[in-house]
């Protein structure tokens, strides 16, 4: 008979933690969360002091059934959940279900899945944290209210399906303030002058810095020619050479934040893509003869703490690899950020002995692309710092300033392994200058004189507003991802060219909760709740003292906005076709999986037309047109134009040219930095290409299958 029963979240994390305890332990999982707030209703009893009413989650019964059963068959049961509120939230309830006493020491923790850890964990069991079930209990309920208060009313002013939420609304609102700063934004004229020189005979640009010492801008071709005329004839003569050497210093490993803003920056990867696929390197993989794995350490975190350990670990893999020139003094420690709540450690590997190529191939080519990121990030955070030399220019042409800048890498510790990326366009490459000393006359190949315009704020990218969500308090580690998802569902904003643009609905729905809920979409009052569901955790405040707070004010303005908000009537976007059955024109509609053109003559015409992206493909089965779908989770697949009379579908991306040995399909299958593989379904060809910003695909998977796929009026959802 097994000693003891342990329940974690999922299969995975099941074999990976089994394999470790041995046979006197049974685990099992409890597939995520087994009691939630009823859907149907508030679930909430406002006048019994918030009491929430929680039922078993449909789907869930043979599940609970099979764990009460082992655990009448074992002396104890320990559960192992994810180490964060929601976690300990699960922790909770499953006390409750299997009647175990929450004060008994029957919780255990742990940051990484490995087998030191989790025995260290089994060995130190605890009680249920109760303030962490409450701040989590709290920010759930608080969702609830929100939620379940507002999006009626926005059902009957503006159209069924919609949801007001406490950051979602926060989010939207950031982005339509952005796109309103690019509306308003009036270009201003500036202008450049380069000057491309030679040093003795070594060409080089320097550009205008302003007169003398003073810097100046050109605003407009008058000042310009002012400052053409006055070059003229005049020598370029160098005035000033400044050589300095600079340093550079590692970024420190990843949080959830960095990580889902360096993933998409690096990999193209969405926000819950990278959660997927962490959440996967976390649990356990299977590495051969090693057996079930957990690579990485706990994904939902806002520390950059690391262990002594893994330090340790990490300045002896660095020694033995790069050398000790690449080893600084110590082991490098970074500032917590403000309003980090430090719980566990940064995201890192569980050992950096386990370097990617390593495992790659137990791993999908996302799992490794997800890893070798996590690994060099973290291994680069102990490296020395690189060395740079700088050496900036002065020259002297007329009283008018011209300036060149350079440096080169003289050692380049950490960057010999990772850069981080960033979100502007930024020239990496090192300019280095040539040789030159003060009063050197320089030789002018050409004066290059070019206008610009001051360009508007740029839209968020999933990276940018990530990081802004970060910055500003709004959210947690595990709500990024959710949020970004729930706000493209609900159709308030859309993704163009990996940017966010608001929509009409958007854009009406953020106007009505600003004018009837400022504080609902205000940050600092959203960052402020982040906090005091903080201070619900470290025991500070009583979770249900939160809520009596917020609904004071709330259900004030829930009365006012039920007598005062009018209904929105929202034009639907004409296309520029028209209906196959009516000849009426097709206007664009926002469905459950996304845009869909529909008659504007509805409900006497019902014809729906799909918006397809066309791949400039040929059906191999038909000779139809190959067009991009999208399957009932989200994922970008190929198919036939002629569904449902020609049923091929791929998820490799098709060429928009034949096989040159047997005139087959050619697919994209991916491949490393700037080469993609494209290689034939029917013959052995295969070739490496320059990228042609291919789609991202679902790597590592076979067809859609008629389960994952719903096709209506033609459009694959």
């Amino acid at each position: 008979m097994a000693k003891a029963l342990v329940i974690v979240e999922s299969p995975a994390k099941a074999k990976t933690i089994g394999k470790y305890l041995g046979r006197g332990y049974i685990v099992k999982a409890s597939m995520g969360h087994v009691r939630d707030l009823p859907k149907s209703q508030m679930g909430v009893d406002i006048e019994k002091g918030f009491e929430p009413k929680y039922i078993t989650i449909r789907g869930k019964g043979n599940i609970l059934k099979e764990l009460r059963e082992a655990s009448k068959k074992v002396k104890q049961v320990f559960l192992a959940a994810d180490p964060d509120r929601e976690g300990e939230a699960i922790a909770w309830h499953l006390t409750n279900i299997l009647e175990l006493d929450p004060s008994a020491p029957c919780r255990v923790v742990f940051n990484e899945i490995t087998k030191n850890a989790v025995r260290e964990a089994f060995a130190h069991p605890r009680p249920i944290n109760m303030d962490l079930v409450n701040a989590q209990q709290a920010r759930r309920i608080l969702d609830r209210l929100v939620g379940y208060k507002i999006s009626p009313l926005l059902w009957k002013k503006v159209k069924k399906g919609l949801s007001a939420g406490r950051v979602q609304s926060v989010a939207v609102k950031l982005i339509i303030d952005r796109e309103k700063e690019i509306r308003n934004f009036v270009p201003e004229e500036y202008w450049t002058v380069t000057a491309h020189l030679l040093a003795d005979g070594t060409p080089f640009e320097a550009r205008f810095y302003g007169y003398g010492a003073e810097k100046a801008e050109l605003k407009n071709e008058d000042e310009v020619k002012a400052l053409l005329a006055r070059l003229e004839g005049k020598p370029f003569v160098v005035r000033e050479v400044t050589e300095r050497q600079r340093r550079r210093h590692p970024v420190p490993p990843f949080t959830t934040s960095t990580l889902q803003q360096e993933a998409a920056r690096k990999l193209g990867f969405r926000a819950t893509k990278t959660m997927m696929l962490a959440q996967q390197l976390y649990e356990g993989v299977e590495l051969g003869a090693e057996g079930a794995v957990g690579l990485i350490t706990y994904m939902r975190t806002d520390s950059t703490r690391v262990s002594t350990v893994a330090q340790e670990e990490a300045r002896t893999y660095i020694a033995q690899t790069f050398g000790k020139d690449y080893l600084p003094e110590a082991p490098r420690t970074f500032a917590k950020q403000e309003k980090a709540q430090d719980a566990h450690e940064a995201i890192r590997p569980t050992s950096v002995f386990r370097e990617p190529e390593r495992v790659k191939p137990y791993l999908t080519r996302d799992q490794y692309r997800l890893y070798k990121l996590i690994w060099e990030r973290f291994v680069a955070s102990q490296m020395a710092s690189a060395v740079l030399d700088t050496m900036t220019v002065d020259i002297d042409a007329g009283g008018a300033t011209f300036r060149a800048t350079g440096s080169v890498v003289r050692f380049p510790g950490f960057m010999k392994l990772y850069v981080e990326g960033t979100d502007d366009e930024k020239n990496e490459e090192d300019r280095i200058l040539p040789p030159m000393r003060p009063g050197q006359t320089l030789a002018v190949a050409s004066i290059e004189p070019k206008q610009h315009f001051t360009q508007p704020p740029p839209r968020y990218t999933e990276a940018r507003l990530v990081k802004t969500m970060e910055e500003l308090g709004i959210g947690r580690p595990s709500t990024y991802a959710p949020t970004l998802e729930t706000i493209q569902k609900r159709g308030y904003v859309t993704l163009e060219n990996k940017r966010f643009v608001p929509t009409e609905l958007g854009e009406a729905v953020n106007a009505l909760m600003e004018e009837f809920f400022p504080e609902i979409v205000d940050v600092q009052f959203t960052a402020k709740m982040e906090e005091a569901l903080d201070r619900i955790e470290e025991g500070r405040v009583p979770w249900t003292r939160v809520l009596e707070e917020f609904y004071e004010w709330f259900s004030k303005q829930l009365e006012e906005a039920e007598e005062k908000m009018e209904r929105v009537e929202l034009a639907d976007e004409v296309s520029d076709e028209t209906c196959a059955k009516c000849g009426r024109p097709l206007v664009y509609k926002m469905g459950r999986f996304g845009r869909f053109l529909a008659c504007s003559g509805f409900p006497e015409c019902r014809f729906t037309k799909p918006i397809v992206k066309s791949t400039g493909a040929r059906c191999p089965q038909c000779g139809g047109e190959l067009v991009e779908r999208r399957s009932k989770r989200g994922r970008i697949f190929y198919g036939c134009a002629r569904y449902p009379e020609c049923e091929f579908v791929s998820w490799d991306r098709p060429v928009a040219r034949p096989c040159p040995t047997c005139g087959g399909l050619l697919v994209e299958k991916g491949g490393k930095k700037k080469e993609r593989l494209v290689a034939c379904t029917q013959c052995d060809f295969q070739a490496e290409e320059d990228p042609s910003g291919a789609a991202e695909g679902a790597a590592n998977e076979g067809p859609p299958s008629e389960a994952e796929t719903t096709h209506v009026g033609g459009e694959a959802t």
